[in-house]
């Protein structure tokens, strides 16, 4: 029996470059906490952790962490509130959970597993979400939990300009982004996770806390299987950050796996097919954004058309790398 390296690769968002971004020190605390996260993932996979198990994980740990929009450290909605999404896939028998528009469960990304391990639905969104979360014994808790001031500052600042924005995203207001490597005011904010493991299954994971200055109600590709989140054992795990409404017009974390599999393309042609070509076409800079993917044979993409994007990466026993520009 050929023995499979295990892969784990996590995203923290895509975005510009900011004013601080040749400033090491400002880097610092994004790669520690990359690396934390990965690490960890890297560990559960090399005990024979499942894909499921590692995807959940380092969401969870990326949702904990206030550097990233999931969880707590969630941008503001216009009316000065959260709502999280979130989804979970599993590439053995495509079951897949995932939530929207809740404000008070505290690991948005368990609760979307709940859903998938449940089976009865695929996506629970609201109250509805939240009641579910509550009979499954989730965590719940007071919707301040997931404010911090830097967030709310920052939608002070968006919603001042008059701009509904792409989870930062506003080139008037740069100086929003003073201590971290990508402008906050530019960034696209979602998380996620992509897994193999050892027995060649495959999974992935998004959670998002959306856009800054958001309507109330919008949701975006992250909890919408096949748009930011989807896992295929024939084919290969996505998940997507960016700007989601393009990435729900072009279905694109399944088009990735649909290129594989009908076309013949390999990870890395099919990623840059849709994100270099199919999202800037439909929007221009408007589909600006990227993705993290691995495939049945363990081959990684991290692809993006912006100028950064919060991610890292082990394979097997190796050492997890990080990376935040190009």
């Amino acid at each position: 029996m050929t023995t499979i390296s295990p892969v784990i690769a996590i995203h923290g968002g895509a975005g510009t470059i900011s004013a601080a971004a040749l400033s090491q020190d400002a880097a610092r605390g994004y790669h520690e906490a990359l690396h934390a996260i990965v690490q960890a993932t890297q560990k559960l996979l090399l005990r024979g952790g499942t894909a499921v198990d590692a995807v959940c994980l380092a969401v969870e740990m990326l949702e904990d962490c206030p550097l990233f929009n999931a969880g707590h450290g969630a941008v503001f909605t216009h009316d000065e509130t959260h709502e999280l999404d979130a989804a979970v896939m599993d590439g053995i028998d495509l079951r897949a959970g995932a939530i929207a528009g809740v404000s008070r469960i505290r690991r948005p990304v368990r609760a979307a597993r709940a859903v998938m391990e449940d089976g009865a639905h695929v996506l629970l969104a609201g109250a509805g979400a939240e009641a579910f979360a509550r009979e499954r014994g989730l965590q719940l808790v007071d919707p301040s939990y997931f404010s911090t001031e830097a967030r709310r500052a920052q939608l002070h600042r968006v919603r001042d300009a008059g701009r509904v924005t792409l989870d930062h995203d506003g080139a008037a207001l740069a100086a929003a982004a003073a201590e971290a490597p990508l402008d906050e005011d530019r960034k696209m904010g979602t998380v996620g996770a992509v897994a193999l493991d050892v027995r060649g299954h495959l999974a992935a994971a998004t959670s998002t806390g959306g856009m800054t200055n958001k309507r109330v109600g919008r949701i975006g590709d992250s909890p919408l299987i096949g748009a930011g989140t989807y896992a295929d054992d024939r084919t290969a795990a996505v998940s997507c950050t960016g700007s989601g409404e393009i990435f729900i017009r072009a279905a694109a974390a399944y088009d990735v796996c649909a290129r594989m599999r009908y076309a013949g393309q390999s990870l890395a042609q099919a990623s840059e097919a849709v994100v270099m070509q199919t999202l800037p076409a439909i929007a221009g800079e408007g589909g600006s954004g990227g993705l993290i993917a691995v495939d049945r044979e363990g081959h990684l993409s991290l692809c993006f058309n912006t100028e950064g994007m919060y991610r890292g990466h082990a394979r097997g026993a190796e050492a997890p790398f990080t990376a935040i520009h190009r």
